[in-house]
């Protein structure tokens, strides 16, 4: 791994509202914008942010379907093994985590055109 590439890595973690975003998507695989805009409190604009930086650091990847981008949680580099690891065991039991899934839960119920629909609305 290039030095250039580990340094876009350690910033891309380096954001508490990052980090909370990678442990979701540990926890759910695969998560929509609009289901990561309801979770993190934060606008669209700043969570398309913060998805281009963990993109571009290689640790997210996307998908389009239709008018809805998906997130997962990268994980096909041999090189990020121990990355992806220490991301699991530390994080998936942090309290804020913790409670982070148990709202991931109630958002996966609700439908992502409703979703959306609320989030304009406010």
């Amino acid at each position: 791994m290039h030095l250039n590439h580990m340094i876009s890595i350690f910033k891309a973690l380096a954001d508490r509202n990052r980090l909370r975003i990678l442990a979701a998507l540990i926890h759910c695989s695969e998560l929509c914008a609009c289901q990561l805009i309801e979770l993190i409190q934060v606008t669209g604009s700043t969570i398309s942010r913060h998805m281009q930086l963990l993109m571009d650091a290689g640790i997210v990847s996307s998908r389009k379907e239709g008018r809805w981008v998906y997130y997962q949680f990268k994980v096909d580099d041999p090189e990020k093994d121990v990355l992806v690891r220490w991301l699991k065991e530390t994080m998936i039991e942090h309290k804020e985590m913790e409670e982070d899934a148990k709202v991931l839960e109630a958002i996966s119920t609700c439908d992502l055109t409703e979703l959306c629909k609320r989030q304009r609305q406010t």
